[in-house]
């Protein structure tokens, strides 16, 4: 493939689109869509904060994981987890970023008043 090639990345739920070059980690594509991921060790594999999950099929699109990154995930991926800061496009691909904490608890709070449940959760 190359260099010089796009590669499409597709941010999920959000549906999130940008194209990156060829080899961008999935980190600076996360950045250039305006995602907010979470790091703290600045792309070093350290704090396992950036993780992100692909599908099974889709894994021969980013680059097969490093060292580093197999001793921090482990069992983790094989079920498609991969470091937003170790994984590299190769090909077009869709990630799943996990909800922001916050963004959840909000959005429970919201389906279970839809439900009729809002008095038990203030």
């Amino acid at each position: 493939m190359a260099p010089h090639k796009k590669i499409n990345v597709t941010f999920l739920p959000d549906t999130r689109r940008v194209s990156v070059p060829h080899g961008v980690s999935l980190l600076e594509a996360v950045h250039r869509a305006g995602i907010v991921l979470p790091t703290r060790c600045g792309g070093k594999a350290g704090c396992l904060m950036c993780k992100v999950s692909v599908d099974p099929g889709e894994s021969a699109a980013l680059r097969p994981p490093s060292e580093a990154e197999r001793r921090k995930l482990g069992s983790l991926l094989d079920q498609g987890v991969r470091l937003a800061c170790q994984a590299a496009v190769w090909e077009d691909v869709s990630v799943h970023i996990p909800e922001d904490p916050l963004k959840a608890a909000v959005r429970r709070r919201l389906e279970a008043a839809r439900r009729g449940e809002a008095e038990d959760l203030w």
